[in-house]
């Protein structure tokens, strides 16, 4: 699942693995600020993200939304549906998403943030990051990647046996 921009949402769920979401204004990458975001389109950046999840042998759902009330129930959906984690752009609901952080620490799903541009640089809060397992930012598209390897490994290491 994946929810992405500054008022979209670009969420990946990993199932067997995990989920992409991506927040608001996030399917209009390439077209919007392309000094700040890049001219990767979202649907390039789909592309690159399912031909990282067949090359890793995990499947992922991909979800974009400008309302904050679609993504908390698409959040939920996939804790019924086995989803195994989130990584997620909350873009625009970075600075107010309470309702969306209320729906992350209840579902509890692992959840990584990431973000296209330094969002510290930008002098940029997320309301949502203290419920993260990590946040990366500033690597462009490239963070989404960085945030599905990221998720990955969260998920091997809590899957390992634990050690007598």
């Amino acid at each position: 699942m994946i929810w992405p921009k500054m008022t979209a949402i670009h969420a990946i769920l990993i199932s067997s693995v995990n989920t992409t979401s991506a927040g608001a204004n996030l399917t209009f990458l390439g077209r919007r600020e392309p000094a700040i975001y890049g001219t990767t389109t979202s649907a390039e950046l789909d592309a690159m993200l399912q031909r990282h999840a067949a090359e890793r042998g995990y499947s992922l759902e991909i979800f974009y939304s400008n309302i904050e009330g679609e993504a908390i129930n698409r959040i939920y959906r996939a804790v019924d549906e086995g989803f195994d984690g989130l990584v997620m752009n909350p873009a625009g609901f970075s600075y107010a998403g309470f309702a969306l952080k209320d729906c992350l620490k209840g579902a509890a799903l692992p959840y990584v943030e990431v973000h296209i541009s330094s969002i510290a640089k930008r002098q940029i809060h997320c309301v949502l990051s203290e419920v993260a397992e990590g946040l990366i930012a500033g690597f462009g598209m490239h963070s989404y990647i960085l945030g599905l390897e990221a998720m990955l490994e969260i998920l091997r290491t809590r899957r390992q046996p634990a050690q007598p």
